[in-house]
């Protein structure tokens, strides 16, 4: 027997508050204080560390107090233009940044900078080590950089465990073992890891365990390889769908793309 759960809004809103600083607390105390007028700032550090929490919940802090943020990483399509309106500026991912998407986060810099619109920035290396055009590089690291460490096993288990009872989830020790083991220990990763096998337990009625964990993950992939599978399938029928539709569905699709393309310009404006 099988239940749909209920949607109960258990996922978190990346906050100042829910963040697990561990060693990191001199950028999250930097990050709490910034002004209006704050020089740029970077953070940087391997995946898991927290460096897209800590943008999300700069840009959460100032949407809170009624401003518009302009968040960007290289999945936003271009044009980025600025808003001299916006309270904040972010840009997330540098070292994934292409040739056309690093031209436009110098523009964008430059341009917060005339208007005094605040920047944070945050990547997987240091801005000398970026693999970026010098001046954006040199723009990067012109203010306060952080670098994030990730938590400690010990750090880790606390902060997973507090999720758990945030979702009335019960991890034994057995499981949570699993998970640090078995798993890579970046937070975020195990977060959402829980979060699936909650809900896998939900739709089950069975406990959260390491062999119902053993048995979710088997069965994505098993779903990832039939979906892989069946690719080339519909690739191969796509033409002729696409004759099917004319100049006049492409047109429409073109028009579709336009309009996604301004809204991701502008960002995580509210």
């Amino acid at each position: 027997m099988r239940q749909i759960p209920l949607d109960l809004g258990f996922e978190a809103v990346p906050s100042f508050d829910n963040f697990v600083p561990g060693v990191n607390a001199g950028a999250l105390q930097h990050l709490r204080t910034l002004g209006a007028a704050a020089a740029p700032v970077y953070l940087w550090g391997a995946s898991g560390a927290g460096k897209t929490h800590l943008l999300r919940a700069l840009a959460q802090r100032v949407q809170s107090a009624g401003g518009r943020v302009g968040s960007f990483d290289p999945a936003v399509e271009l044009p980025w233009e600025l808003d001299s309106a916006w309270g904040l500026v972010t840009l997330d991912r540098c070292d994934e940044l292409g040739e056309e998407a690093q031209r436009a986060a110098f523009a964008l810099f430059e341009e917060a900078a005339a208007c005094a619109v605040p920047f944070a920035a945050a990547g997987r290396l240091p801005p000398v080590d970026l693999p970026l055009r010098d001046d954006l590089r040199t723009r990067l690291g012109w203010g306060h950089v952080f670098a994030l460490e990730a938590l400690s096993e010990p750090e880790t288990r606390a902060a997973l465990r507090r999720e758990a009872d945030r979702r009335a989830v019960f991890l034994g020790d057995d499981l949570m073992d699993h998970l640090l083991t078995h798993h890579p220990r970046d937070l975020a990763h195990l977060v959402h890891l829980v979060e699936r096998l909650d809900r896998y337990s939900l739709e089950r009625l069975r406990p959260v365990t390491v062999t119902l964990l053993r048995q979710m993950l088997a069965q994505e992939d098993a779903e990832a390889q039939r979906a892989a599978a069946a690719g080339p399938v519909l690739a191969a029928a796509a033409p002729a769908a696409a004759g099917c539709v004319g100049t006049a569905g492409a047109t429409g699709m073109t028009g579709a793309t336009g309009a996604t393309g301004a809204t991701g310009a502008t960002g995580a404006a509210p």
